[in-house]
């Protein structure tokens, strides 16, 4: 699932993003609307506390304005001459007449007179003259020490508001008191003035207290009857209203109590407003959340549209398909960058891919196919063809050819004219009169092929014998004139091969046929292909051999010619294969030399002759054991130290042994393989020259490479005795070698005449199947003292010092 991609199983990239800024707002409304929460609760608080603290004020001057009221009717009853008469008489109905008169003017319940001790003299009529009486004498004491002010008290119940005002005549004569109750009127004045609801809480010592007088009514009004004590909240069917109090002090008949005055403000009609602005902000959210969303939708699907059509597209290029250009690459935006960079990438891949296709497919030099290119095209023909005998015309054939002396065109003209021969030959091919379906290739160096479809063997060898004759014209690169030949191989499907790779390797082998019988072209024949059979399992079966101690050291003894003393031997190596019994050298030797494995072979050859050295030894005669070199152990550059390790392994020194070279060895890399020979001198190995006269350069380099011997073909040695040319060669050789301070070793000694006249040319040693054939390692101990004892015989007898052979 790609990114872009909704499933039922996940959000897809748009819904994401929808999601994600909705969340984001959501939760940045969520904030929002906690923080003005707060807000506006605390403002309300704070508004609600300003405006009790205003009541509060608005409540203690109404209560004020009363006791100005008061005050003045008290004192007008004390500047009245006829109250003033009858207070001086001591009238007291008079008195109680006046008082009550001027306390129903100005609406005072409670009127009285008190003389100068404070001790009251006549009062208005009321229910319970008792409490009154008492509640007065308490409150005049208080009041007289401060006749501006006036004082709550509970009489009946009830709170009152007393005031007092001196009567002068002009010193004070008396006092005049007059009072008149809290209610409900002076409550609901509050209420109308303030907006505010107002209670009035009793409370005398030692009792509960009640509510007097309250502007609330239903469940409010039951709530603070069921708790009139200090309240601050009031919770009314969820609303909430904030209460404060106003203490003021109070005498009752019973000793003193309190009066408390409540001023409740409803919560909710001060947050009313902000509950719109709540609202209009909800509303305002829910709109800005859908304008948001669709917004939001819109712009993810802006974005994840293009990004579908990338996905699409990159599907697309997955697929090989780069010939459709990228949407919205007119836009301007990071999209139409993206797309831009998408499109200018398919390009890209599209020119490096037929790029890579031309590689893989195409020879950059030729223009012609490649092997890749030739080996779909065969297997395409043999796939339309069917089954063979489905159609009459059902045979096809590869032509396979090779060019000859094209290394030598390299080396001598350079590898540009090298270049320009491939290129002439390509096009030559190229102009062959053939079909359509059929193809020219190059597959690789100087190695060309062609497929005939619906062709069969008298056909291809007719194709074949047009490209020998097109082949006949020299080519001309500037002054110098090229001749071109080639050797050529035919196989025809289905006759020769069944499927492709069979097929082209037929095809191959007929070639380097046609080239080693240099007869140009040649048809696959099944006998040319049987030696490749068999050693297809050959390099395994000789690594086994290695492993399993399959292979065998045989040595031919060497004799000292002077003395008829065996001096040395030469290693020779025997396969004991499980099954096929001794294998003869020549049948994997130059195999192990072909395929590198000739490595392996002498390097056990040295071991197991290192280990073996010691027991070969005798007290009156050393023996050196002779070990051949390939040419790939001249040119491995670590192949000293390997010795190295193999001498330090079994303690033998490096002069016990010979390590023979033949020419051909040195001549493929004269400077390597001189490079590792120094090496060996160095470390006292003794060099020979191994099949001596039959190279073409030893001369050049014997006088360089750091030889102690050189040992005579044996094709010269062998024909000494009938062929005077062969003898002058061995003579020759033999005077070049002492002359150059390096002894002889001749081999293919094969009888006693060979042996005699070579021990008169003064040659070194001798090696032949005269003296004995190679010998198996065990058993050359024993054979050496055989030979001991015959020479000691017959210098004993005869004083003759060629011995008979022995085997």
């Amino acid at each position: 699932m790609t990114p872009v991609e909704a499933s039922p199983r996940g959000w897809g990239l748009s819904s994401r993003i929808v999601a994600l800024s909705l969340g984001l707002l959501l939760l940045v409304q969520v904030a929002v609307f906690g923080v003005l929460r707060n807000s506006i609760e605390k403002s309300a608080r704070s508004q609600i506390a300003h405006e009790l603290e205003i009541g509060e004020r608005v409540w203690l001057r109404l209560l004020d304005q009363n006791a100005q009221k008061l005050r003045q009717g008290a004192t007008l009853l004390a500047a009245d001459f006829g109250f003033r008469a009858a207070v001086n008489s001591g009238d007291i109905d008079t008195i109680k007449s006046a008082l009550e008169n001027n306390g129903a003017r100005i609406g005072a319940t409670v009127t009285a007179l008190i003389d100068t001790n404070l001790e009251l003299r006549a009062v208005s009529d009321s229910p319970d003259l008792v409490s009154l009486t008492a509640t007065l004498k308490l409150m005049a004491p208080g009041l007289s020490r401060n006749p501006k002010g006036s004082q709550i008290a509970l009489v009946w119940g009830v709170p009152f508001q007393f005031v007092i005002v001196p009567m002068k005549a002009p010193l004070v004569i008396g006092w005049v008191l007059m009072g008149f109750p809290i209610n409900q009127g002076l409550a609901d004045d509050m209420r109308a003035l303030s907006d505010m609801h107002v209670a009035i809480v009793n409370r005398a010592v030692g009792q509960k207290g009640s509510v007097v007088v309250s502007t609330l009514s239903g469940e409010a009004l039951k709530n603070l009857k069921a708790n009139p004590g200090d309240v601050n909240e009031l919770y009314v069917d969820g609303a909430m209203f904030v209460a404060r109090s106003i203490q003021m002090e109070a005498g009752t008949e019973v000793g003193a109590g309190t009066v408390t005055t409540l001023l409740f403000r409803s919560f909710d009609e001060v947050v009313a407003p902000f509950r719109q602005t709540q609202v209009a902000l909800a509303w305002v959210t829910a709109l800005g959340v859908i304008l948001f969303g669709v917004g939001s939708v819109f712009t993810a699907r802006r974005v994840t549209t293009p990004l579908r059509s990338l996905v699409s597209a990159s599907r697309r290029l997955g697929r090989g398909e780069y010939d459709v250009p990228m949407e919205h690459t007119q836009r301007t935006d990071e999209i139409g960058r993206l797309a831009n960079a998408f499109d200018h990438m398919r390009l890209g891949i599209a020119a490096q891919q037929l790029e890579i296709r031309k590689l893989a497919y195409w020879d950059r030099l030729t223009g012609l196919p490649n092997r890749a290119q030739f080996r779909e095209a065969v297997q395409l023909a043999i796939d339309r063809h069917g089954k063979p005998g489905d159609v009459a015309q059902s045979r096809m054939a590869v032509i396979m050819l090779d060019l000859d002396r094209f290394k030598h065109v390299n080396d001598v003209l350079g590898y540009a004219n090298g270049d320009r021969l491939l290129d002439a030959v390509a096009k030559r091919l190229a102009a062959l009169e053939i079909k359509s379906s059929d193809m020219v290739a190059r597959l690789g160096g100087d190695e060309f092929a062609v497929l005939l479809t619906h062709c069969d063997a008298v056909e291809a060898m007719a194709v074949a014998q047009r490209i020998v004759t097109s082949f006949e014209e020299p080519l001309a690169f500037e002054d110098q004139m090229v001749d071109l030949s080639a050797g050529i191989g035919i196989a025809c499907w289905p006759v020769h091969a069944m499927d492709v790779d069979t097929l082209l390797s037929h095809a191959e082998v007929a070639m380097y046929a046609a080239k080693a019988k240099t007869t140009v072209v040649q048809m696959y024949d099944p006998a040319q292909d049987s030696g490749s059979k068999q050693t297809l399992s050959l390099l395994t079966e000789l690594r086994h051999a290695v492993e399993h101690g399959e292979l065998r050291l045989y040595l031919q003894p060497k004799i000292d010619l002077r003395h008829s003393e065996v001096t040395a031997a030469e290693a020779l190596v025997r396969w004991q294969h499980p099954q096929r019994g001794l294998i003869p050298p020549m049948e994997f030797i130059p195999f192990a030399e072909q395929t590198g494995f000739v490595r392996q072979m002498t390097l056990w050859m040295f071991d197991e002759a290192a280990r073996l050295w010691r027991d070969l030894q005798t007290h009156t005669q050393p023996l050196r054991i002779a070990i051949n070199l390939s040419t790939r152990d001249l040119l491995d550059l670590d192949f000293p130290q390997r010795l190295d390790a193999m001498l330090l392994k079994h303690n033998v020194p490096a002069s016990a042994f010979c390590l023979e070279i033949t020419e051909s060895a040195i001549m493929d890399d004269p400077q390597r393989a001189e490079s590792t020979l120094n090496r060996l001198h160095e470390r006292g190995f003794k060099l020979s020259i191994d099949d001596f006269g039959t190279g073409y350069s030893s001369l050049a380099y014997l006088k360089r490479l750091p030889v102690d011997e050189l040992k005579i073909d044996k094709s010269f040695v062998m024909a000494m005795e009938k062929d005077e040319d062969d003898a002058k060669i061995v003579r020759s050789t033999i005077d070049l070698a002492h002359n150059l301070g390096l002894s002889v070793v001749a081999e293919g000694v094969e009888n006693a005449i060979i042996y005699n006249r070579l021990k008169e040319l003064r040659c070194d040693e001798a090696q032949g199947y005269f003296m004995s054939k190679p010998l198996p390692a065990a058993e050359f101990g024993a054979w050496r003292e055989r030979w001991q004892q015959k020479l000691i015989v017959n210098r004993a007898e005869s004083g003759q010092s060629i011995p008979m052979p022995l085997m």
